[in-house]
Order: C-alpha cells, then structure tokens, then sequence
C-alpha cells in the first residue's frame, strides 16, 4: 500500500506544480487554490508512502519522477526548449533513483 501512497503522492505533486505554473506566480488566484489542494494531498500521501518506504528513498522517487515529469509538460504542454543537455540531465536522475531503490530494502 505504501507504494500506491507514493505514486498518488507523485500525481499530486505534479498536479500541484502545473497548477503552479497556471497561477502565474498567484496572479490567476483559483489555480493558486488549486494547486495548494494538490500540495495538501502530496504531502498526506507522502507522509502515509513513509511508513514502509526509507525516507531518502522515497524522497528520491518522489522528486526525481515528479522532475521527468514536470520536464516532460513543460516541453509537451508549455511548449518549453527542449536539447540533449536537458535530456542527459534527466536520464542521470533515472538512472540514480532506479540505483537508489535496487539498493535499497521496504520494511
């Protein structure tokens, strides 16, 4: 179950994120709302993920899918630049978090 925790607390941070961009720095105040939601529900599900994941484990997993992924709408949805710079960049944090959990053991 912890693991489901971690994924949803993942989607909401993500969420969360691209509701922050939408608020354009809490100019657009229901985004702001929104997003604040979605941080909520992060960091609840966060919490919950902790209690059978290591911390530094599951914090790594947490910022380094929710990076990709914020990467990922920024070049998709917000039409951000996009080279191979930011590509191996991301590539080194996959490859670090996939490290990071094959050495690492759930309680």
């Amino acid at each position: 179950m912890s693991w489901i925790y971690l994924i949803l607390a993942i989607i909401f941070e993500v969420s969360g994120t691209t509701f922050m961009k939408q608020s354009k720095g809490f100019s657009d105040f229901k985004y702001a709302i929104v997003m604040m939601v979605f941080y909520i529900l992060s960091l609840s599900m966060l919490t919950l993920a902790l209690k059978k994941i290591d911390i530094g484990v599951a914090y790594a997993i947490w910022s380094a899918v929710g990076i990709v992924l914020i990467v990922t709408i920024g070049i998709l949805v917000f039409k951000e630049p996009v080279n191979i710079s930011k590509i191996l960049c991301i590539l080194l944090i996959i490859v670090g978090v996939v490290g990071l959990n094959l050495t690492s053991k759930v309680h």
